[in-house]
């Protein structure tokens, strides 16, 4: 895979939690080691709704989230709060504001991709309607938030969506989330050892290992 220098390729989707976890962990990693102006995050798209042809299954996330906000507990992660019929369904349209806030720079693009990211996992915020990704965009300061609309409104980045999301097992993606580097390594969902217990989406995860410091060599690396 082609990866910019000083670049980390991020395949995920929004409404992955532990795919969450990375990108907090690449935020929150990336500023305590002064790189925020040096190393920069390029997401891309593994749709998991597409791949796995349902929507943002609601179960498997609520035995998800205890488990990958424990781990984090700074992140603030929470079962969902609001009734069960404003549940996104779909993160497509936020896959594609992420995407379209390319067109503004990696840094306003990574920082509506986290933002996101909050408002769902973390405010319970039904990010698959229109006025919800707009109203996080807005409250972005690194996001032109006229710039976003006329691109949401005609589309142009939903043809990025779909073939970033097609193409990423040719390209070597084995799910969300996978990183990639410059120097031609990758880490698929970094750290973390786990395994389910009971059948997925009956039972729950279960942590085997974690190592939040592997995302220090990561930034590192890119860095050089």
């Amino acid at each position: 895979m082609d990866v910019d220098p000083r670049t980390i390729v991020i395949y995920s989707d929004i409404g992955c939690p532990w795919a969450t976890l990375a990108v907090h962990r690449l935020h929150a990693t990336r500023a305590r080691l002064g790189l925020n102006d040096v190393v920069a995050f390029d997401h891309r798209v593994f749709a998991l709704e597409e791949h796995n042809d349902r929507p943002t299954p609601k179960r498997v996330l609520d035995a998800e989230i205890p488990v990958v906000g424990g781990l984090e507990p700074d992140l603030g992660m929470r079962l969902w709060k609001g009734d069960a019929s404003t549940w996104p369904v779909t993160t497509l349209l936020a896959l594609e504001a992420v995407q379209a806030a390319k067109a503004q720079g990696l840094a306003a693009s990574a920082a509506l991709d986290l933002a996101l990211r909050r408002a769902f996992f973390c405010d319970s915020r039904c990010i698959s309607l229109r006025s919800v990704v707009l109203d996080v965009a807005a409250a972005s300061a690194a996001v032109d938030i006229d710039a976003l609309r006329d691109a949401l409104d005609d589309g142009r980045a939903r043809r990025a969506v779909i073939e970033q999301s097609e193409g990423a097992e040719e390209a070597g993606v084995n799910g969300s989330p996978h990183l990639f580097l410059p120097d031609g390594s990758d880490a698929f969902n970094p750290g973390i050892e786990m395994h389910w217990q009971g059948e997925h989406g009956t039972g729950f995860p279960v942590i085997d290992g974690d190592d939040p410091k592997v995302y220090e060599d990561l930034l590192e690396r890119a860095a050089q």
